[in-house]
């Protein structure tokens, strides 16, 4: 249960953008009358208690990463009384895509000299990998603009006064989204729809254009909301079509120096009377400035044959000028290629150059830039790389190990901070809904409404349709009265007939007598029988430890005059990578069955054309398991395994097997062992993550 519920800011909405289909109940925007958003704005902001998980760098206090959700973890800093100046999100586009991160199986330390050589000249790609399903972008259209539009709502009430929000979409759901922002944030804080060229041409439709652009919503709150014209270099085509070059080798060109809008008075300007952009004392000033080298000019007037003063007039020299307005078509920013540098093998990262242009445009050094669904951190580096402070907030874990280990390497000082919300996520939300079938024992069924999750079987009951609540973004109702209204009028009248019971898990809940209470005066219709279950004893069976066998000792190393502590890992265990491991083996395995028969159905005409037999390849771990370790880390200030997490000493092993110590990259594969830099450090705690993010503590004494 939440703590309390930390209210909304009043007065949201301000715009006068209507559609058919938004309905205004009590000035809440809803979609067709759906009335979920209605009770959540009215309940407030979930707020949990919050742990603090790490510590790390100097200034920690003045970054967070958060685990969480939006709603949760602007609850918590509406709490605290934190205001941000900028904030960017990259939500969930309500695409119907699944996104999954790679997972890369890491050199056995034991062997990875031996077989270095031999790996060099493979591609990275084509080592031992498998994906991860990170989260599953498929709404309904009502539920995602529910949600969305209450994250916004929650958003805003810890903007400051000076805010200005940026909200990245494309074009499946965006121009609905943004008929929410002029709701929420007032069709006169509208400012631009960036278009941003956000992949390359291609030819997926021979009945439309290429879809290549990405659409970027700019708001700010007020008219102070801070603003900093950027300017891109100019290009030797727009030079040598807007300017001059003079004999000097310095270049010009005129400027329109007429009312566009036409609203100034006429006046005579040294003999030419015209409705001029600017006042007869300010065209004094370039009348009588120091005369240039333009031929018939005066000033920095420029003449007609006449001697009197044309339409484009004003001189100015391109090494006075600061470039092209940056526009808000932004087709000169490159997406991240698979082989970029700055790939993190994460799906939708964006590059840190968005990021740095919308971060100098709408903020100045030391304000605070937040985005609540931060991926793989661009905006918390960008953020840190321009001298602004950072909010980093995902409910993924793989979200929080990214960014953490890329601000290590930064530098950056940051706090880490858990929101405990009752729910132990496997890994990541999507992982976890999967998790929960099998502990349930639920089977998909098609005939059944998507609300419920499957079904189970009773010895007595046969058939028993199953709830469980849905952990992605935005989709775990509480199961307070809403909820139950909808179970009893909607749901179960909807049901195949004989159907006798009905299982509802649930993480949140009204209390048990309330609970009762309303399905005894509701629930008269239907001969069910509903059970309610606590869902949150099976999530804590979701996560299970890894193992680890290991030796600590003091150690000299070679030409070195004192002693460091060095632990060793003998052996890994992670009976959570060995069953996915396991489960891609089997799917690769039927999929080279499947090409194997195809292939051999024409194996003529495969032989004349050259191709080879399909083979397969497993992914095989070792006895040690070794290789499915990603990072270590060593703890020499604090023995309690609960407590703050800080890292003395870290190892990153990267995917060709290299050694990332304390953020640095080196080209030394990992040898199974990290050391401390002295034996004053002496260390208290060991925390291992495996390959696919689980993280796991050990108490070394």
């Amino acid at each position: 249960m939440a703590v309390k519920y930390i209210p909304f800011s009043p007065n949201v909405l301000q715009g006068q953008a209507v559609l058919d289909n938004f309905v205004r109940t009590q000035r809440i925007l809803r979609y067709k009358g759906d009335s979920v958003v209605e009770t959540s704005i009215q309940r407030g902001m979930p707020l949990y208690e919050v742990s603090e998980e790490e510590t790390h760098g100097d200034h920690s206090a003045d970054n967070l990463l958060i685990r969480g959700e939006c709603l949760s973890a602007c609850a918590y800093l509406k709490d605290k009384g934190i205001t941000v100046d900028l904030v960017y999100i990259d939500p969930p586009f309500a695409s119907g895509a699944d996104y999954a991160k790679k997972v890369y199986v890491r050199r056995n330390p034991k062997v990875a000299a031996a077989i270095k050589q031999a790996e060099e000249e493979l591609e990275i790609d084509e080592m031992k990998t498998f994906e991860e399903k990170m989260y599953g972008d498929i709404w309904n259209k009502e539920d995602y603009l529910n949600w969305m539009y209450t994250n916004l709502v929650a958003i805003k009430s810890i903007m400051s006064e000076k805010a200005s929000i940026y909200v990245h979409l494309d074009d499946h759901i965006g121009h609905y989204v943004k008929i929410l922002m002029d709701e929420v944030f007032g069709e006169s804080n509208f400012k631009n729809d960036i278009g941003w060229k956000s992949t390359a041409s291609h030819n997926d439709s021979d009945k439309s254009f290429s879809a290549i652009t990405d659409h970027i919503y700019f708001y700010t709150l007020s008219e102070d909301s801070v603003f900093n014209r950027l300017y891109t270099p100019y290009t030797e085509e727009y030079i040598e079509s807007e300017f001059t070059k003079l004999p000097s080798g310095r270049y010009y060109k005129a400027e329109n120096m007429l009312d566009p809008q036409q609203k100034m008075d006429a006046y005579d300007f040294h003999g030419t009377t015209a409705r001029w952009r600017t006042t007869p004392d300010k065209f004094e000033e370039l009348w009588n400035a120091p005369q240039t080298e333009v031929p018939n000019s005066h000033g920095r007037i420029k003449l007609g044959r006449n001697g009197k003063p044309i339409k484009r007039c004003r001189i100015v020299f391109m090494d006075e000028l600061p470039g092209v307005p940056v526009n808000d078509i932004w087709d000169n920013i490159s997406y991240v290629a698979g082989r970029s540098e700055e790939k993190e093998d994460y799906a939708t990262q964006k590059p840190i150059e968005l990021l740095e242009r919308i971060i100098k445009a709408s903020s100045n050094e030391g304000m605070l830039v937040a985005d609540f669904f931060g991926g793989s951190g661009v905006t918390a580096k960008a953020a840190h790389k321009l001298g602004r402070r950072f909010i980093h907030a995902d409910i993924g874990i793989n979200s929080i190990q990214v960014t953490r280990d890329k601000l290590v390497e930064m530098r950056a000082g940051f706090t880490s901070l858990e929101i405990n919300d009752g729910i132990n996520l496997f890994r990541n939300p999507q992982q976890t809904n999967d998790k929960l079938l099998e502990l349930t024992d639920v089977t998909r069924y098609a005939q059944l409404d998507c609300f419920w999750a499957g079904i189970t079987n009773d010895s007595a009951m046969g058939m028993v349709p199953v709830y469980l609540p849905d952990f992605l973004p935005g989709k775990h109702p509480m199961l307070d009265e809403a909820f139950l209204s909808q179970l009893v009028h909607g749901k179960l009248g909807a049901l195949p007939d004989g159907t006798k019971k009905v299982i509802v898990y649930y993480v949140d809940s009204i209390p048990k007598e309330k609970r009762e209470a309303f399905m005894r005066e509701q629930n008269l219709h239907f001969n069910i029988e509903v059970e309610f279950l606590d869902l949150k004893p099976k999530l804590d069976l979701v996560v299970v430890s890894d193992e680890a066998d290991y030796t600590l000792q003091e150690v000299q190393p070679e030409g070195q005059m004192f002693s460091v502590w060095q632990l060793t890992i003998n052996s890994f265990m992670s009976d959570r990578v060995l069953q996915k491991i396991n489960a891609v083996n089997e799917t690769r395995y039927a999929q080279y069955l499947k090409k194997l028969k195809d292939y051999r159905d024409h194996i003529e005409d495969n032989q004349k054309k050259g191709k080879k037999e399909p083979t397969f390849t497993r992914i095989d771990i070792s006895d040690e398991g070794l290789e499915t370790i990603e990072w270590l880390s060593l703890d020499c200030e604090e023995a309690d395994i609960n407590a703050p997490w800080h890292s003395n000493v870290e190892v990153k092993i990267d995917k060709s097997g290299n050694v990332i110590r304390n953020g640095k990259k080196t080209n030394t594969l990992w040898d199974g062992t990290i050391q401390t830099d002295d034996n004053s450090q002496k260390p208290l705690r060991l925390k291992i993550r495996n390959i696919c993010g689980d993280e796991t503590k050990f108490q070394l004494w």
